[in-house]
């Protein structure tokens, strides 16, 4: 990552990926989606809740993974999406499409401009304050 451009804190990433699940679960009746990208968009909703929740950070339930590795599912999610309409053959639908496309440009740069340094706790450390 490029430093300075690390302008979102993990609190504030936390609320966009609340956000996110959310546009998820409302984007196949607010964009008229059915098929492939309606499923898709339901399962995107449902992995995403769970990433968030498992994750190490202010906003996370049950903190299993760390803030790194959500980043880096996250970096990988963003591209997946963008190819989604091809890999999915949906691409032919221009609404689902563009939604597709708006939502991994969106993840990658929620990934660029968070901060993911913070510090991994030593085993048997007390836990860092956020």
């Amino acid at each position: 990552m490029v430093k300075g451009m690390a302008i979102l804190s993990p609190k504030v990433h936390g609320l966009l990926d609340y956000g996110v699940v959310i546009a998820f679960a409302i984007l196949p009746a607010a964009a008229g989606l059915s098929g492939a990208p309606k499923v898709l968009s339901w399962v995107l909703a449902v992995v995403h809740l769970g990433l968030t929740l498992l994750t190490d950070f202010p906003l996370g339930a049950v903190k299993l993974v760390p803030l790194r590795v959500h980043g880096l599912i996250e970096l990988a999610v963003g591209p997946v999406l963008l190819a989604a309409p091809w890999l999915l053959r949906f691409s032919a639908d221009p609404v689902a499409r563009s939604v597709y496309l708006v939502a991994g440009a969106a993840i990658f740069v929620t990934w660029l401009l968070t901060d993911y340094s913070i510090p991994e706790p030593s085993v048997g450390a007390p836990p860092v304050p956020r």
